[in-house]
Parts: C-alpha cells; sequence; structure tokens
C-alpha cells in the first residue's frame, strides 16, 4: 500500500529528475576537457547521444513489465536471479554514495566564485558537507518535496544553459572553431579519445525507472520521462558545447577554466558572466544531489525486501526510505571529510574512479535482461509486433554500455572490479540468513532434536542455536509494494 505522500512524481518531475541527475557539474567544464581534440568532439556527442536513447527506450520498456521501484536491480533480479540483483543493487549504491561526494566537492569549486577570499580548507570542507546534507534534509520531509525541489533546481539550471546554447548561434564565428581532428593521428582516434571524456555524460538515464514506484502511471511515464530527459540534456550539451565553440577562440578554449563564463563575456562584455554562470553551477550540484541522494535508498531498499540487504535499508517514511538516504549520506560525509582532514586526495580520486565503473554494471545486466525476456519468447512480457524493434534497441543499448566500460580505463576497471567482488562477502552473509529463516519456516524448530548429520553436525558440535522467527519486515518471501 502507498501512503499519502508517494507517488507524487507526474510526467514532468519524473522527467526534471531524469535531466536534473544526467545533468551535474561537468557540463561547465566539458567544452574545454574536448576542446583539444577539435570538432570531431560534437560528432562523438551525436554518437553518445544515439547510444543513450537506446538505453532510455530500453528502461521505458523494462519499466512497463516491472513499474517497481528499484529499476535495473528488478530487471536484472527477474532475469537472472538473486545473485546478478544484489551486483546491481551493490553496484548502484557504491557508485551514489561516492558520487555524491565528488559532487559536494566540485561544488566547493563554484562557491569560491561567488564568495571570494574565503578559501581555508575548513571553510572548505563546511561548504561541502553542507552541500551533502542540504539535499538530505529534503528527502526526509518527503518525495512530494523532492519532487518540489528537483523541478525548481532543474528550471534553473536548464535556462541559463539553453540560454548560453541558443544565444551563441547568434554570435557564432566559424573562425573560433579550429579544426575537425587537432593534433595527431586519425580522426577515429580523436573521436574515440572525446568519446572517452564524454562517456559519462548520460549517467542517471536510469533515474525515473529506479524511483518507477513513485511516479504516477509508471508503465506510460518512466519511459516517456527518460527519453524526454536524455533529450533535454542532448540539447543543453550538445548546443551548449556548439556555442561555446563558436564564440570562444579554439585557442583560448583549450586552456579555459570556465568556458561558459568566457562565452558569455564574448557575447556580451564585462566579467558578469562568471558569476552567473558559477550559481547555475552550484544549483545544478545541488539539485544533481537531490536527487541522486535518493537515488542512492533505492536500490538498498528493494534488495532488502527480498533480503539481500540488511533490513533496515526497507525503513521508509514519507515515500522516501530514511535509513538508505541516513547511510549513503553519512557515508559520503565520511568520505569528504578523508579528503579535506587526511588529504587523502589519492585515495578519494580511487574511490571516484570505481564509480565510472560501478555505474555501467547495473545498465549491462538491465540491457542483458531485456535480451533475455526478448529470446525466451514470454509473449505475456514482449509485444510480438515490437520484438525484432526491441532486440535492436537492447543491443545498442548493451553496446553502448559496453563502451562505457571499455571507456573507464583499465585502472577503474581493475579497482572497481576488486570493490565488486568485495560485495560478495556481503551477498554471502545475506543469503546465509535468508536460507536459515527459509529452512525454520519449512521444517519448524528444530532445537529439540538436536543436530543432524544432514545439517553437517556432530552430535559433539553441541546444539544448534535458534535464532528468532522471521518478521513480516525482513521476510525473504514477503513481496512489498514499493
Amino acid at each position: 500500500m502507498h501512503d499519502r505522500h508517494t507517488r507524487r512524481f507526474g510526467l514532468g518531475t519524473a522527467t526534471a529528475l531524469v535531466m536534473g541527475n544526467i545533468i551535474g557539474g561537468g557540463i561547465f567544464l566539458l567544452p574545454a576537457s574536448v576542446a583539444p581534440y577539435g570538432t570531431v568532439s560534437l560528432v562523438a556527442f551525436g554518437v553518445l547521444t544515439l547510444g543513450a536513447l537506446a538505453l532510455a527506450l530500453v528502461f521505458g520498456r523494462l519499466a512497463q513489465r516491472h513499474p517497481d521501484t528499484g529499476g535495473p536491480y528488478v530487471y536484472a533480479r527477474e532475469a537472472f536471479g538473486d545473485f546478478a540483483g544484489f551486483l546491481s543493487a551493490w553496484s548502484y549504491w557504491t557508485m551514489s554514495w561516492v558520487s555524491n561526494a565528488a559532487l559536494a566537492v566540485a561544488a566547493v569549486g563554484y562557491v569560491h566564485v561567488l564568495f571570494p577570499g574565503h578559501d581555508s580548507k575548513g571553510m572548505d570542507l563546511a561548504v561541502a558537507l553542507i552541500a551533502l546534507w542540504l539535499p538530505a534534509i529534503s528527502n526526509f520531509a518527503g518525495t512530494r518535496y523532492v519532487g518540489a525541489v528537483q523541478l525548481i533546481a532543474t528550471v534553473l539550471k536548464f535556462l541559463p544553459l539553453l540560454f548560453i546554447a541558443i544565444a551563441g548561434l547568434f554570435f557564432f564565428d566559424p573562425d573560433n572553431l579550429g579544426s575537425f581532428h587537432e593534433g595527431s593521428g586519425s580522426s577515429l582516434g580523436g573521436l574515440s579519445a572525446a568519446a572517452a571524456i564524454l562517456l559519462y555524460s548520460y549517467v542517471g538515464v536510469e533515474s525515473a525507472a529506479m524511483s518507477a514506484g513513485e511516479v504516477r502511471n509508471p508503465r506510460r511515464n518512466v519511459g516517456r520521462a527518460t527519453v524526454l530527459g536524455v533529450l533535454g540534456a542532448a540539447v543543453v550539451y550538445l548546443l551548449g558545447t556548439l556555442s561555446v565553440f563558436g564564440t570562444v577562440p579554439h585557442d583560448k578554449l583549450v586552456d579555459s577554466q570556465a568556458p561558459f563564463s568566457d562565452a558569455m563575456n564574448s557575447m556580451f562584455g564585462g566579467t558578469w558572466g562568471g558569476t552567473l554562470i558559477a550559481a547555475a553551477a552550484v544549483i545544478s550540484i545541488l539539485g544533481a544531489l537531490n536527487g541522486w541522494t535518493l537515488m542512492s535508498a533505492q536500490s538498498p531498499y528493494v534488495a532488502a525486501g527480498d533480503g539481500l540487504f540488511p533490513a533496515a535499508f526497507r525503513r521508509k517514511r514519507r515515500g522516501v526510505p530514511t535509513f538508505g538516504v541516513l547511510a549513503s549520506v553519512v557515508l559520503a560525509s565520511a568520505l569528504t571529510v578523508c579528503n579535506y582532514v587526511s588529504g587523502a586526495g589519492g585515495v578519494f580520486e580511487i574511490l571516484v574512479l570505481i564509480t565510472t565503473f560501478s555505474a555501467t554494471v547495473p545498465y549491462l545486466l538491465a540491457a542483458g535482461a531485456q535480451v533475455y525476456f526478448l529470446l525466451t519468447g514470454r509473449r505475456d512480457e514482449v509485444r510480438p509486433g515490437r520484438f525484432a524493434r526491441d532486440l535492436v534497441l537492447a543491443l545498442v543499448a548493451f553496446g553502448f554500455t559496453f563502451w562505457l566500460v571499455a571507456g573507464a580505463g583499465y585502472a577503474a576497471i581493475y579497482q572497481g572490479v576488486l570493490f565488486l567482488f568485495a560485495g560478495i562477502l556481503v551477498y554471502a552473509w545475506m543469503r546465509a540468513r535468508r536460507t536459515v529463516r527459509e529452512r525454520e519456516t519449512t521444517e519448524g524448530p528444530t532445537a529439540a532434536e538436536g543436530p543432524t548429520a544432514a545439517d553437517g553436525l556432530t552430535p559433539a558440535d553441541g546444539p544448534a542455536t535458534a535464532e528468532a522467527p522471521a518478521t513480516a519486515e525482513d521476510s525473504p518471501k514477503e513481496i512489498l509494494a514499493p
């Protein structure tokens, strides 16, 4: 049953959730990041957009058959079982709270632009922690307020970026573009190099599917919100990058620390553009943190209902998994404190690298789940008339995600796999607890009978210890509505 605080996300709010989570703080540096490769980077953006749209359509199809909170976790578990579902939930959870710490640290730099002259390690730490806890407080207030904050933040950051993207076309000077491919090597090599930087621009495409249980009419709205959110982000990315390329001379853009600010100053003169863009960046990051804080709690929430995460993650109030939100913000805060207090920048960078790989695990499993559903011929779950189209989309989405993995680099994959494998111990513990409870449910108490050979114990081992009976909250056999 849903209380009055749930299912507050309409199509507009769900779209804002997707767009707001995709567009974080990175957009404000992207044009300068890809400028060294020339305008071939615009082609790379176009290719990536097609891949992201394919993945968005796959999530929409999957949400039609499973319109439940948890998104990729639900799909992976339904197709491949508990272990695949756990890997999806574990990867997504770790990726989200570590990414939140990175976003909070990124916000500090933009705050310095708005309020110069207050740079100290203590002040920076305070700003980063405030950036983490303000969205958490919004989440504790309930999904109604999460949606309202997300919608407002998305509009406030989308409008100035869209303004630059459109206004820049009127000040566009082709002489500022530079060559199609800069540097040595082939154009294809430049395309791949630029794509490697841009690959994670669309992480967050799954946001509506992840919160499907809180979306009104999810079978209809999740797919639409996902596609509309990706298209909205693509407009900002592509037009914004093109406008900056055409208004800022290429030799200056390569070394720019604030490309959108430089574009504003180039178009209208003065230096006020830097302040405006810094304000938009802070709003953008806070909006992304608002959405990602909710996302960080959704997979553990559903997995806990299946006995694959600790039962505490199942606690929900006002439509929000409160313990999951609290756990994520505390972990992100601890990582942020470690970064500033101990100066463990290397550790922080390693963990951020882990997120680049962890983000792709749920995507691969979700795309693979769609392929599985199609190829097994379960016609009650797949529309026959859409078979060929849906199969092509699923394969493109899988290939796109596979490209994301390849673009993460050897270090990210190596560290990410190690962290992924560390979750196996958590899975073993949770699986063992669930198995014991299932056995007690089916066989009844066995303490009076003592150990048997079937239990792998001898009388010398002593009596088996009886565990508390499963409760309605953590029973693995109970299927709870999100």
